[in-house]
Formats: structure tokens, C-alpha cells, sequence
């Protein structure tokens, strides 16, 4: 179902399983209730993130994978592309760039959401991860010019990947957030789908939905909603309906 600007479709391309869910599974689980079709591409394969000695990261990579899946089922998905990067060594490649453009072709979404592509000194967690700037950075250079221009990587308009203009960007992780969402509504349902990476989410749901609650209740402090997800918006091309 269009939004009042035509908008349906939508693309969020992160670094790691579970990379969505922290950041915007309040924004994906309210597009998915307005029935939008709703893609993930997921850039690592997420054999990293653990701390148990036994596991392998193939192992991992394979959990990860499924609790990706099943949190993508709470939140009512299209579809989950796993672009299969080492995890930890993401860097922005033309190799990245070229298919992260391909899935933005093969789904051509109104709105694709990224992570922010540059360090931020002063965030939670100081330097920020590697693989999220390069996923950023790959996903924006995706867009444009990548997936724009049929000149660029040829050989994606002769496997019959059309090329397509996204709409807007919104940036997740940006220091200066200039457009806020009301997840007000579907705090439960992204809480439950975080509460799916039990890998990486060791707490009860309980515990997760009053995370969840308190991290959303901040960003939603002085702009009128009890819940949000701040995102910097980059307008690319006007709305269909003008």
C-alpha cells in the first residue's frame, strides 16, 4: 500500500544480521503493516560475533543466517539477500558497491536505508564498527551513481537488471538526525524480532522489549511521539505523486 508520496517499497542494506533490529525494526515493522514491500541485504556472512571458543565460524555464520530469517518472518519481509562478505573485513569494494546496486535494481526500492559511512568520535561505542561505515559507504555509492547508470557495471543491464533511481536515503546512525518515524505502535513487534538473534541477544524478551523501549523513548524526546527511529533523510527525487 503506496504512502501519500507513492512510496511501497523499501531496501535496508546492513552490515550483519541483526544490524536492522537494533536500528530500524520499528520503522520496517510499521511499512510492513502498511503491506510495503520490504528487502534486506545483509553484507556479511556473521561469523564473528561470538565469544564461545567452540563454535566455528562456520557454525555462526549458519546460526546467524537463521536468526536473521526468523526475525525477518516477525516483521513480515519480502526477502533477505545475504551477500556472504567476510564478517569484520567488509571493506567498500567495487565488488560490494556493484551488488548492492543489483539487488537495488533486481527490487527497485522508493527508499533504501543504510548505516552512517563515517566515524562518529563522540557515539556509544567510540570509532564504530569498520563493517558499518563500509556498508554505508557501498550501499550509498550504490545508489548513485551505481544503480542509476546503465554505463556502470554493464553487465548488470545484460543479465537484465534494469537501472533504477531510489527516491531517498535515509541514514541510520547519523549524529544529526532531521527526520523522525512513530514506532509507537510497533515497539513490541521490533522488540520481538530482536529477541530472534538469540546469538547476539543473550536477555529474555522482557528484558529486550524494556531496551528497546527505553532507546526509542530517547530519540523520541521532544518530537511529540513515545517511540521513534531518527534517521537523516537525503531526497534524491521527488515523490511520484507530484
Amino acid at each position: 500500500m503506496a504512502d501519500k508520496n507513492g512510496f511501497g517499497k523499501a531496501m535496508v542494506v546492513m552490515a550483519h544480521a541483526d544490524d536492522a533490529e537494533y536500528g530500524v525494526s520499528g520503522t520496517v515493522a510499521k511499512w510492513c503493516a502498511e503491506e510495503w514491500d520490504i528487502v534486506y541485504v545483509v553484507c556479511t556472512d556473521g561469523s564473528k560475533g561470538s565469544s564461545d571458543p567452540k563454535i566455528t565460524q562456520k557454525q555462526l555464520s549458519e546460526i546467524r543466517r537463521k536468526e536473521q530469517i526468523a526475525a525477518g518472518k516477525v516483521l513480515g519481509l519480502k526477502d533477505i539477500k545475504f551477500l556472504g562478505y567476510e564478517d569484520s573485513l567488509l571493506q567498500p569494494t567495487l565488488d560490494l558497491r556493484k551488488d548492492i546496486a543489483r539487488e537495488i535494481r533486481r527490487s527497485k526500492p522508493d527508499i533504501l536505508i543504510c548505516m552512517y559511512p563515517m566515524r562518529n568520535l563522540d557515539a556509544h561505542w567510540g570509532l564504530g564498527h569498520p563493517d558499518h561505515i563500509a556498508s554505508g559507504e557501498a550501499a550509498m555509492s550504490a545508489v548513485f551513481p551505481t544503480a542509476r547508470d546503465h554505463m556502470t557495471f554493464p553487465e548488470l543491464q545484460e543479465d537484465g537488471f534494469e537501472t533504477h533511481k531510489v527516491s531517498e536515503i535515509w541514514i541510520v546512525g547519523h549524529p544529526e538526525p532531521d527526520h523522525w518515524v512513530d514506532v509507537s505502535d510497533f515497539i513490541d513487534t521490533a522488540a520481538k524480532a530482536l529477541s530472534q538473534h538469540k546469538s547476539q541477544v543473550e536477555h529474555p524478551y522482557n528484558k529486550i522489549r524494556e531496551m528497546m523501549g527505553s532507546w526509542r523513548r530517547k530519540i523520541a524526546t521532544g518530537h511529540g511521539m513515545k517511540y521513534a527511529e531518527a534517521y537523516k533523510r537525503i531526497v534524491l527525487e521527488q515523490p511520484k505523486s507530484t
